[in-house]
């Protein structure tokens, strides 16, 4: 499968215009991710790419997101190490995360959140004038982007990245990519 492919599959499956720049994120910091630990950044970014691919569809049915997603993903060619990342950032499903793939992949998702929220409050609404620290304060906040759950965050503890490195990394990431994200 080739980014093109699955972008495609992405376009043709979500409609929201914020999920799909969510997926963008997610993608941006697993690739980073990747790069830190020594990964294959192309499956790590897709993987993030695709995870959220049947909110939609599912209609947001928590026993059924990522279920139809990681079908799908291997439908378009995703290997087993994506499409079980995939199915196991779900909760819901209670598959056990294994991989370092599968523990990026469920800290990652809540952090482009909060990266994106941080950035939504400064004056200019942009990534460029994010600073890290700023997320990390609004971490400490449980009230700010009450949806990204910062235990979940904090896992990156897991695949041997300090919160604070993970942070920087993140917001780095985003601001490569903040065009296409509209910020």
């Amino acid at each position: 499968m080739t980014r093109e492919e699955a972008m495609e599959s992405v376009r043709a499956n979500v409609e929201n215009g914020n999920l799909i720049k969510h997926m963008l994120a997610t993608e941006a910091v697993m690739r980073a991710l990747a790069r830190r630990l020594g990964e294959d950044g192309e499956e790590w970014g897709l993987t993030g790419l695709l995870h959220d691919i049947d909110v939609e569809l599912t209609a947001g049915d928590m026993s059924s997101h990522s279920r139809l997603g990681a079908d799908l993903a291997r439908e378009l060619g995703a290997s087993e190490a994506m499409t079980h990342a995939i199915l196991c950032h779900n909760e819901a499903h209670g598959a056990s995360r294994i991989s370092k793939l599968d523990k990026a992949l469920y800290c990652v998702d809540p952090l482009s959140g909060l990266i994106i929220a941080a950035a939504l409050i400064n004056p200019d609404k942009k990534l460029a004038s994010l600073k890290a620290a700023s997320v990390k304060k609004r971490f400490k906040e449980k009230s700010f982007a009450a949806g990204a759950n910062r235990e979940q965050i904090a896992q990156c503890s897991e695949i041997g990245v300090e919160l604070d490195e993970l942070i920087d990394l993140g917001v780095k990431a985003l601001q490569e990519i903040a065009p296409d994200l509209g910020l």
